[in-house]
């Protein structure tokens, strides 16, 4: 079935503030949902919705909390979530990193206690709408078996990056496990098996069984090279934000305990040089029209799909299954009708 974003957002909001969330969270924490599902990562979208209500049910999040941050130096500022909700937390640091950067030139954020972030390209998005290069990355529990080995000792450790041009960024957002845990999940709610050399389940064996693989490891992506990259970016969020390492994660993929992963924040004044931006976008341009390998698939920048995406969800609706529809408007408290969506 397809549902027109507005009507995501509202349910998405409503169901959160049913739970005692401030409406300006709630409608941060919405947006973030319904921009994954519409840039076509619906594992970073509505089906997380139930869990981040469980939680705050449970006390595991505090909707209201914004958290507490001071600047350890005059280009550092730490953060402590207390229990807020993810955006919430990161979209505060972002104002505070942003106003610091022009000043400094660089300025970093190292957070913990704080919860699920979603799609990292919405923060460094934002830095880039203000002129500033963004970088977030962030850890989780232990998904992603090492290069080689069998066992979960490393997070899914995404990594972003936004570049601003005299048009639109280019944005990079990645997770160094071939695919991210909520996609796994996402293949086993709906029924659907996953790609072979994805997943181990738990007994190390290579599966394409979706629901055997959220009990195992995930693939690092590119092999060594993605082991590396998630290895150092793992040592890095903890030492930055003074969090736990993925064997210790709890708490973005349950609702039984608190959230102690980290997340870094790094913005980078570029200062205003317009005409260094333009020779940005014209490069990128040359790079898309460059000779593609297939000529029935012209060659994208980084960030084109998921704008492209976007752009016809907008348009046509987002597709969600009718099981995770039916079990949102069953959580809501209101006696208000419930929110339709439309088509097959």
């Amino acid at each position: 079935m397809r549902v027109d974003q507005e009507s995501a957002f509202c349910l998405a909001t409503r169901l959160l503030e049913e739970r005692g969330t401030p409406l300006e969270h709630a409608r941060l924490q919405a947006r973030l949902l319904v921009e994954g599902e519409l840039k076509g990562h619906p594992s970073h979208g509505l089906q997380r919705l139930p869990r981040i209500l469980a939680r705050i049910e449970r006390t595991l999040i505090d909707p209201a909390s914004a958290g507490r941050s001071h600047w350890r130096s005059s280009s550092f500022l730490e953060v402590d979530g207390m229990k807020g909700l993810g955006p919430v937390v990161a979209c505060a640091a972002l104002e505070r990193l942003a106003d610091r950067t022009r000043q400094a030139g660089v300025a970093v954020a190292g957070i913990c206690n704080s919860n699920h972030l979603g799609m990292l390209a919405y923060y460094v998005e934002r830095l880039a709408d203000k002129g500033l290069i963004g970088l977030a990355m962030s850890s989780s529990e232990a998904l992603v078996h090492p290069y080689g080995g069998t066992q979960a000792l490393l997070g899914t450790n995404p990594l972003a990056i936004a570049i601003p041009t005299a048009d639109r960024p280019m944005v990079i957002d990645l997770a160094t496990g071939i695919v991210s845990m909520g996609k796994i999940h996402h293949h086993a709610a709906n029924g659907s098996p996953i790609p072979r050399g994805w997943a181990r389940d738990a007994d190390g064996r290579s599966t394409t069984d979706a629901t055997a693989a959220t009990k195992g490891s995930i693939a690092p992506f590119g092999e060594a090279k993605g082991y590396a990259l998630g290895m150092a970016l793992e040592l890095m969020v903890a030492s930055v934000a003074k969090s736990a390492l993925a064997p210790n994660v709890r708490g973005t993929l349950d609702a039984n305990a608190l959230c102690n992963k980290g997340d870094v924040l790094i913005a980078i004044d570029i200062g205003e040089q317009p005409e260094m931006l333009a020779s940005f976008s014209i490069y990128l341009n040359g790079v898309r029209n460059s000779l593609p390998a297939d000529p029935a698939r012209p060659v994208t920048v980084p960030g084109d799909g998921a704008l492209a995406r976007r752009e016809e969800a907008l348009s046509s609706g987002i597709a969600i299954s009718p099981r995770l529809w039916d079990e949102l408007n069953a959580l809501s408290y209101s006696s208000k009708p419930l929110v339709k969506g439309h088509g097959q």
